[in-house]
């Protein structure tokens, strides 16, 4: 329970108490009324004997009678508001006990939540991408060290025109993955979906296949054949157009090339 909806519970049980109270007002009101008809009823017999004929002493004697039944009405009648006053003084110091009591709690509650997600964040440096936003963060613990705009897997569809049981999807995976390689000046070695793609034939020679300079400067290998690397087309970054590799401007991929080692984490969604 947060400590706003202990705060909205409290201002209830305060409303409700304020209503009783104001009903025990006026039925106190009500007695006082009927008080103050017997204390006329009171003066008027009291002024009727006092004025009767007697004696000194009779009168004394009556005079006594009246101021113990107003002392008497006094005493019933008095010590209610002086009673509900202390009651809602103790109240409210209940209220802001509780209220102290509860935001202590939850200040515990919160250091041991942010204590254990500080153990489960990677040690040292981890990267993060995010293929929604197209955008790649380096960081260390919560700190963010940079970020930079990408370009993710475009999720189209290729079916290889003579074989129809071949296919690629051509998304960025997502998960948790490892950097497995670094790679100065990497050679792009084609892999058959680039000719499909291109409608040209499938070499038979491996060297026919490597194509330097389409990567950029880096490129860190995650596996499967994914890398994080460099990029000709910088117009397009921010956009979701590469075959499942994620492209970053040199720039930026220098800063992260240059902080990752081998088994830095990768997160991926």
């Amino acid at each position: 329970m947060g400590l706003s909806s202990l705060k909205k519970i409290m201002i209830e049980n305060n409303k409700e108490q304020k209503l009783n109270f104001t009903a025990e007002t006026q039925r106190h009101r009500e007695k006082y009324k009927d008080f103050k008809k017997v204390l006329i009823s009171l003066r008027l017999r009291a002024s009727a004997v006092y004025n009767f004929p007697v004696n000194k002493k009779s009168k004394l004697i009556v005079a006594g009678i009246f101021i113990l039944l107003i002392l008497f009405f006094a005493i019933n009648n008095l010590p209610f508001p002086i009673r509900e006053n202390r009651n809602t003084a103790v109240l409210k110091t209940e209220d802001t006990g509780n209220i102290k009591k509860a935001g202590k709690e939850l200040s515990k509650r919160n250091r041991k939540i942010k204590n254990t997600l500080a153990g489960l964040l990677p040690k040292g440096n981890y990267i993060i991408i995010d293929t929604a936003k197209n955008i790649i963060y380096l960081k260390n613990s919560d700190r963010i060290l940079h970020q930079a705009i990408i370009s993710t897997g475009s999720g189209k569809l290729l079916i290889d025109p003579f074989n129809q049981e071949r296919k690629w999807i051509f998304d960025t995976p997502r998960g948790e993955f490892k950097i497995k390689s670094k790679v100065i000046e990497p050679v792009w070695v084609k892999p058959d979906w680039a000719f499909i793609e291109e409608g040209e034939d499938i070499p038979k020679n491996y060297n026919d296949r490597m194509e330097p300079g389409v990567l950029g400067d880096y490129a860190l290998g995650i596996g499967n054949g994914y890398f994080i690397h460099g990029t000709l087309y910088t117009r397009l970054l921010g956009k979701p157009v590469t075959h499942g590799c994620i492209r970053v401007g040199d720039s930026d991929l220098k800063i992260i090339y240059k902080a990752a080692r081998i088994g830095t984490k990768v997160y991926i969604f």
